[in-house]
């Protein structure tokens, strides 16, 4: 199957008329659940950075990133609000459900975005906030826009823009770019693909429905799953490289050692599997879970050896 043959199944869902939307929706907008390892990876990017900041500072930088992550969500829903209506784990969204306007959506997103940058700018450096600015652009415009429809890879590319939160909150304690940030961006680039083709896996009837071109929909799960194990693979090397290049102790490395051979193993787990039944798939289910904590703990633990080996 080609990525052009893909056509949305518009009987499966329209957007409903808008109705007046209270806060909840708001936050809703915002992804709450995505921005919470968003503004984890950030605080651990500002934490683990070798010079301090003030601690307004500090909460500064972490309110911008987290409402830079949350205008980057509501312009991506604002842009999906078609194919949200399709798919049954979005269609309950603000916007496909009717309990907001495309235009509200769109003021509320492209206004946190431009008072994030600016706040950024203003209060932290401006390094940080261009990298913000970066990152916000490339979610909406690379990733959202210009792959998400178009290609299978959509993913793998557009996983950078969830990269970026370490790279800002280092950069905004010490206003340089340094080869660990590199490293912590370059984990999350390569976590993204076996995380998101997980969940994809076990979804791919959603995302054939709203014709989006995941990878189990355009070349099938077997090619998937093998593609899930590929990337983890790099992925734990980088995880564990800033423990024998001197840039983290053995905390960090010896708990990320861990956790990356669990993770191959897991990863090995689906890409063994043959299992076509999505309620069935429980390595995949299994990996996407385990995946969310063990960006959470290796993170962690960075900046819980960098304190305590001070």
């Amino acid at each position: 199957m080609t990525t052009a043959s893909i056509q949305p199944q518009s009987a499966i869902g329209q957007i409903a008329e808008p109705c007046l939307a209270d806060w909840r929706d708001f936050v809703a907008l915002t992804k709450p659940r995505v921005l919470t390892l968003v503004v984890f990876t950030g605080l651990c990017g500002l934490l683990s950075a070798p010079t301090s900041i003030h601690p307004v500072l500090a909460f500064t930088a972490i309110l911008c990133i987290a409402l830079g992550a949350g205008a980057a969500a509501t312009l991506n829903q604002w842009y999906e609000a078609d194919i949200d209506a399709l798919m049954k784990r979005t269609a309950n969204r603000p916007l496909p459900a009717g309990r907001m306007d495309r235009q509200t959506a769109l003021h509320f997103g492209v206004g946190l975005g431009v008072f994030s940058v600016l706040l950024m700018g203003l209060a932290v450096n401006i390094l940080s906030a261009v990298i913000l600015a970066v990152s916000i652009l490339f979610y909406v415009v690379v990733y959202t826009v210009w792959l998400k429809r178009r290609t299978p890879q959509n993913i793998v590319i557009g996983g950078a823009a969830g990269a970026f939160p370490a790279l800002i909150g280092w950069a905004a304690v010490t206003g340089r770019i340094d080869l660990l940030p590199v490293l912590l961006f370059a984990l999350v680039f390569l976590w993204t693909p076996p995380h998101f083709f997980a969940l994809a896996l076990f979804m791919k009837s959603d995302y054939a429905a709203a014709g989006v071109p995941m990878m189990p929909v355009v070349a099938g799960r077997r090619a998937t799953r093998a593609q899930v194990l590929l990337y983890s693979l790099p992925m734990a090397a980088v995880a564990i490289a800033p423990w024998p290049m001197g840039l983290a102790g053995v905390i960090y490395g010896g708990i990320t050692t861990v956790l990356s051979l669990i993770f191959i193993g897991m990863a090995a787990q689906v890409a063994a599997s043959r299992q076509d039944d999505q309620a069935a798939m429980k390595p995949e289910r299994r990996l996407f879970a385990f995946s969310i904590l063990y960006l959470f703990i290796v993170f962690g633990a960075l900046v819980a050896d960098r304190m305590i080996l001070a």
